[in-house]
């Protein structure tokens, strides 16, 4: 190439090159909206949800940084990222599969045992393809459209959530399928939906290896230099020790924004692992442990409606989130979107009726899609070209390690101090929000489009 800087991608170009995650998206929204109802119905007890769920961020904190790693040093006929996405897709997908008819294989293992191996099977390939969309987007676009670049993908998370969240209430109340099963095993409904979304996930996948291309490594090295941006030195070193020492390297930024992202994230996963029980309890009058009856059917589907709105409205904030961090700056943005999440966790526990329910979703949306956006954006113009991969990845240490301690803690205080009422982890998790809100402010981003 004879230009030192990277071109300006079209729309379409950006479009092609996220569209993946929307398939991503689609398989992560339906765990997230149904691996609390499936281990449930294989017998997991409430204040045991937590626990099952901490597959997910230990996964994660060991796959990205490694994926991350070796991805800054691939290259071969796919490029340097798409292998590992495209690997990770197809796993993901296997998962999809599975996972829901685990009460099939009882000749094998216990079925709860089963939902849970393949809930921490499914996060680790969505880790491994999730990671590599990330530095894709920072690898191929100017620093001036990086924003817009996350914000694509937070706008195709949030249509890929939609999708996932509402397949099953849409094949229950639409189409007719059946949305009742036998004690311990899952209505078809849910069945079919892992099914559409493991076809969508490869679909889209692979759309984005076909459309995009990748800059080589010595292209990516020129246009670091041009940019005067400081490079760590990539030292004859792999695998572990070398994440430890690029982890000793970390940019200030990120320090910055490793607080921000634990109560974030901390408040995500006790809304994404407790809300089905608890609108069940709080709104629905089910009572505890009762995973069998048309009640606790019912709020597992509206959950899966409610967190379709909240992903629909994220798809929508991201499209004019470049805008608004422009005007106020990005960190500014990120503290007003979080706030309105944290006061709409907050206003749950005032709300009795199913419908209401949509109101919060508003706040959460917005703070969903900020969550997606905002802080890549911060931190990838602070990151060095040929570190992107492994800094993504270690970047992700700060969203599982929040989660592992939730897990690890928030069922036992659900179940002795809030006498097991599930209500109070969405509670805790709108004062986190807030947290994080007044813990960005102390973050000076870059206002860029």
């Amino acid at each position: 190439m004879n230009q030192l800087t990277k071109p300006r991608l079209s729309t379409l170009q950006v479009f092609n090159m996220s569209l993946g995650f929307l398939g991503i998206q689609i398989g992560f929204a339906l765990q997230n909206g149904n691996a609390s109802r499936i281990l449930q119905t294989f017998g997991a007890d409430v204040e045991h949800l937590s626990l099952f769920w901490l597959a997910a961020p230990l996964t994660g904190m060991i796959v990205q940084p490694l994926v991350g790693h070796y991805s800054d040093r691939t290259w071969g006929r796919l490029g340097r990222r798409r292998p590992y996405f495209l690997t990770g897709a197809l796993l993901t997908a296997i998962a999809l599969l599975l996972m829901p008819n685990a009460a099939v294989l009882t000749t094998i293992l216990p079925p709860l045992i089963i939902g849970a191996g393949m809930l921490m099977v499914m996060d680790a390939s969505i880790n491994v393809t999730m990671e590599p969309f990330r530095a894709l987007v920072a690898d191929n676009l100017p620093n001036e459209q990086r924003s817009k670049g996350f914000s694509v993908q937070s706008f195709l998370i949030g249509v890929g959530a939609v999708v996932g969240s509402w397949l099953p209430y849409v094949l229950a109340e639409f189409l007719g399928v059946s949305k009742l099963a036998a004690e311990g095993h899952l209505p078809d409904n849910v069945v079919f939906s892992f099914y559409i979304g493991a076809f969508i996930l490869m679909m889209s996948v692979m759309w984005t290896v076909v459309t995009t291309k990748e800059y080589t490594p010595a292209e990516l090295n020129a246009f670091e230099k041009s940019e005067n941006r400081t490079t760590i030195n990539q030292k004859n070193i792999r695998g572990l020790t070398a994440i430890l020492n690029d982890l000793k390297q970390m940019p200030k930024a990120m320090k910055q924004l490793g607080l921000v992202q634990f109560f974030s994230w901390f408040a995500l996963f006790s809304m994404w692992v407790f809300s089905t029980p608890a609108i069940a309890e709080h709104v629905y009058s089910v009572k505890v442990g009762d995973s069998s009856s048309i009640d606790f059917a019912n709020a597992s589907n509206w959950v899966g409606v409610l967190f379709g709105i909240y992903n629909a409205v994220s798809a929508l904030y991201a499209l004019v989130l470049p805008r608004i961090a422009k005007y106020f700056g990005q960190s500014a943005t990120h503290a007003i979107s979080l706030s309105l999440g944290g006061f709409a966790l907050l206003s749950i526990f005032f709300i009795r009726d199913p419908y209401l329910l949509t109101l919060p979703m508003l706040g959460i949306g917005i703070a969903w899609a900020s969550i997606l956006a905002m802080p890549y954006a911060i931190l990838s113009a602070n990151l060095p070209a040929n570190k992107m991969g492994v800094y993504m990845g270690i970047f992700n240490i700060f969203i599982t390690f929040p989660q592992i301690i939730n897990g690890l803690c928030i069922g036992y205080i659900i179940k002795y101090v809030f006498n097991g009422k599930a209500v109070y982890a969405l509670i805790l998790a709108g004062f986190f929000m807030l947290f994080a809100a007044i813990s960005v402010l102390k973050i000076k981003g870059n206002a860029q489009d």
